[in-house]
């Protein structure tokens, strides 16, 4: 486990997983004491006992179908969904070519609403390679898409990890359009 504080932070705590450990945020206010109390709070409520288990490979595939349905006309219809380990540049990877999703496993303890938008994400890459309009338009059909956005660039920045949410791809994107 890993105690960050902060002298920006003034009341709020927050915990994360970060693989194998537990990171939690506390004002740098705190004493020993009340550091004790919300660290320990906050490992309670991350430890393996009070989360539930990620979906399997199986449950990824038909969640997978299911927003395919909903939001990308089931058109994009992946031959394979997959739990990989810890991708170090990426939160999910697509092969168009052969229709197959990968999510990393540091997905795992994030709420369903990310996971959904990161498959919905890798679904329209099947329909559109890149990170153009045409493909943003298909992946803002998820309602929660800025939203999840958001909460993989703050978990990628307060881990320090460095993953991005395609946002580079797109500035490259425009640059290399703006250029060639």
């Amino acid at each position: 486990m890993v105690v960050r504080r902060s002298a920006k932070r003034q009341r709020t705590v927050s915990a994360y997983r970060d693989r194998d450990q537990i990171v939690v945020m506390i004002p740098d206010r705190f004493t020993p004491a009340e550091e004790k109390k919300h660290v320990g709070r906050m490992v309670a409520r991350l430890s393996p006992a009070s989360t539930s288990r990620p979906p399997s490979d199986a449950s990824l595939a038909r969640r997978a179908t299911e927003l395919s349905t909903l939001y990308l006309g089931g058109r994009a219809v992946p031959t394979s969904v997959r739990w990989v380990p810890a991708m170090s540049t990426r939160w999910a990877s697509c092969t168009p070519a052969d229709g197959s999703i990968r999510l990393s496993t540091r997905l795992h303890d994030m709420p369903t609403w990310v996971r959904d938008y990161v498959l919905v994400h890798e679904l329209a890459h099947l329909l559109v390679a890149g990170h153009g309009p045409e493909f943003w338009l298909l992946v803002s059909r998820y309602p929660r898409t800025e939203r999840a956005r958001g909460y993989l660039d703050g978990v990628s920045a307060a881990s320090h990890l460095g993953l991005s949410d395609d946002l580079a791809d797109d500035l490259a994107d425009d640059l290399e359009d703006e250029v060639g």
